[in-house]
């Protein structure tokens, strides 16, 4: 008997999800946002996920619902529940990846380490969090950033003016975050998997390198992290794994400040341009495990199958948009080197591949992945 995932969301962690279904024999059904998505590849339907009736029509067949993103609304995630679907994650640790302040408001209170932060309604409020916190501020707005948007450093309250009157017009936001502008030596992000039943395991610890809010580099294992750090981030993300019942991935990106403190930035309870270097670098991907973790199937070695790995992303890509006439020139220069593309135009900017190679000197398997993806850049 076939299982059967439905998958919500139609970019390049749904295709990526495609051959680790395939290797399972496990079959995979994607609704995707509309034409021309990353997963067109193996799409069965499209629509819009806001919409009630069509979500429910695509997963009348499934064995389990999971997504490519969190933004599925609340009241559509209670209708598949309501419905007898087996939604992993749920609505309640969606709840908390969907809004940034409420997210914060649940660290907090289970005593996890983050910024300082306050919510703030208005230019009076954040001008006096400035104030307290030297000067500057990052702000961010609750619901939909990612990739640098939504985020904004500030030492004035008119450098958002446009949030604070879009809050003001709001009917679900009625305010901004205001973090603390963290000193950090790195980032580091911390990937760990978890079934139903309670299963969970946890891949190495990876240092992030981001340019322009966007990640760029992944290095697994995060160089100079065994022990105490290594240790207290895997307990950290164990810990929102089981606090918030997260079933499925869930990355937790985090701050390691020049004090040596561990402090979580953000979740996203999927999988994760961050684990993307488990493809080729682990003995189970992320992918694979994801689909594992949402239909309760005992979870795989997170062990790596090289001393290092090294993730380089493809940002923007060619001007001229003709990724297939950089080919045959990377493939020969770095056939070590594993290639990734997501079935996405060039643009600037934008996420359109990665690169992973492996090997045993992080500074070789550094220069060997750079160079590889540069022959995609202009």
């Amino acid at each position: 008997m076939t299982l059967r995932v439905g998958v919500i969301g139609g970019g390049q962690l749904a295709r990526m999800m495609v051959p680790a279904s395939v290797e399972l024999g496990i079959d995979i059904r994607v609704l995707a946002e509309g034409p021309g998505m990353s997963a067109a590849i193996a799409a069965t339907a499209e629509g819009d996920y806001h919409d009630v009736d069509t979500v429910l029509a695509f997963a009348q067949d499934v064995d389990v619902v999971t997504f490519d993103h969190e933004h599925v609304p609340q009241d559509v995630l209670r209708a598949l529940v309501e419905a007898g679907v087996a939604v992993r994650p749920g609505p309640a640790p969606l709840a908390v990846a969907q809004d940034k302040i409420t997210m914060r408001t649940r660290l907090t209170e289970l005593g996890l380490p983050v910024p300082d932060w306050a919510s703030v309604h208005d230019p009076a409020e954040l001008r006096a969090f400035i104030a307290d916190h030297g000067g500057r501020a990052v702000v961010k707005t609750p619901r939909g950033g990612y990739d640098g948007k939504g985020v904004r450093v500030v030492s004035d309250p008119a450098e958002v003016e446009d949030w604070f009157t879009a809050v003001a017009e709001s009917a679900s936001e009625q305010a901004l975050l205001a973090e603390e502008l963290v000193t950090f030596t790195r980032e580091l992000a911390q990937s760990v998997a978890r079934r139903p039943s309670g299963e969970i395991v946890a891949w190495p610890l990876v240092e992030t390198v981001q340019r322009d809010g966007v990640c760029a580099e992944v290095i697994a294992p995060a160089p100079d992290s065994a022990g105490r750090i290594a240790d207290l981030a895997e307990s950290i993300a164990v810990r929102v794994a089981e606090e918030f019942g997260v079933t499925g991935v869930l990355a937790v990106e985090l701050f390691q400040t020049d004090d040596e403190r561990i402090l979580i930035n953000e979740l996203a309870m999927r999988p994760h341009n961050t684990g993307h270097w488990s493809i080729d670098g682990a003995t189970t991907s992320q992918f694979e495990q994801h689909l594992r973790a949402v239909l309760d199937l005992p979870l795989g070695a997170t062990g790596m199958n090289a001393p290092i790995a090294v993730m380089v992303n493809v940002l923007g890509g060619p001007a001229d948009g003709d990724l297939a006439a950089r080919y045959p020139a990377a493939l020969a220069a770095f056939p070590e080197a594993k290639y990734h593309f997501y079935g996405k135009a060039p643009r600037p900017g934008r996420k359109i591949g990665h690169v992973t190679v492996t090997g045993e000197d992080v500074d070789d398997v550094v220069y060997r992945a750079r160079s590889a993806a540069s022959h995609f850049d202009d």
